[in-house]
């Protein structure tokens, strides 16, 4: 028993079937998403999208549990998992790079014939002639605000947790969860009121995918925190450990931030001089 007995600070992880299952569910949902798109079934993709959620539910959960017994995650363990955090976020940051080149630079990205010809559907102007953009000062600074209360919301919870306050922890996470979804419904909102399509033209398109995905990630965000406010409630979180906890804050902090940048470059500075809506 000496022999074998752990000697490091690595977690050496138990065999799982959770790899090959997700990839399994995320072969599924990729080729129920192309049959979808040809017009065939769209039950292929939900069935993959259920193997997918269930998936990243019990993993997630074994996660959790090795979190909470004491002796897996290690003070090596855990900045290691730290460094596994910024990676992400960071490769979500070029994600978001990506959207923004697209609507600054991706219209002049091509070829002499593809760029007349795309220039003169366009009326010669950026954003096209004749589309009447979102007021930024309206629910676009709305909403700004209400992700920047969120910001404020969240490192509330996070030094009330650092100090032993459990309420205050609760009482931020509730808070930010209830601004998470008031934004995602003001968005909605705001959509439903477009003055321009989102289909079938270029601006429209760059539009909906740079703010769209962003929705999305609030969304994300919300439900991480809201995993985050049940494991409070069931006692989880130490002010010495709470890597769940940190990991919500940070992708919370960088929603905040790329908001910023649309709001500033998108909203503001691509309608100044243009009609609004």
């Amino acid at each position: 028993m000496a022999a074998i007995e752990k000697n490091h600070d690595y977690h050496m992880v138990e065999p799982s079937p959770w790899p090959f299952v997700g990839s399994v569910a995320v072969l599924v949902m990729a080729m129920g998403a192309i049959f979808w798109m040809h017009h065939w079934t769209p039950w292929v993709f939900f069935i993959g999208l259920v193997g997918v959620l269930y998936t990243m539910f019990a993993w997630w959960s074994d996660v959790v549990k090795e979190a909470n017994n004491g002796h897996d995650h290690t003070p090596v363990v855990q900045m290691h998992h730290r460094y596994g955090m910024m990676l992400f976020i960071a490769s979500e940051v070029m994600f978001f790079v990506a959207w923004f080149w697209a609507y600054f630079d991706g219209f002049f990205r091509l070829d002499d014939v593809e760029q007349y010809a795309r220039v003169a559907a366009t009326g010669g102007a950026w954003p096209p002639m004749g589309v009447e953009l979102f007021d930024p000062f309206h629910l676009p600074l709305f909403n700004t605000l209400i992700l920047l209360t969120s910001g404020t919301t969240v490192t509330w919870a996070h030094h009330a947790l650092l100090e032993g306050d459990r309420n205050g922890l609760k009482y931020g996470l509730w808070l930010t969860i209830g601004l998470g979804a008031l934004f995602s419904v003001v968005q909605f909102i705001e959509y439903s009121h477009a003055g321009f399509s989102f289909t079938g033209d270029y601006y429209g398109g760059s539009f909906v995918m740079a703010t769209g995905f962003h929705g999305f990630h609030v969304l994300i965000g919300t439900i991480f925190l809201a995993v985050c406010l049940i494991r409070a409630y069931r006692g989880d979180f130490t002010p010495q450990r709470h890597l769940g906890f940190e990991f919500a804050a940070w992708y919370w902090h960088f929603v905040d931030v790329v908001w910023l940048f649309l709001f500033a470059s998108i909203y503001v500075w691509g309608s100044w001089g243009v009609a609004v809506h």
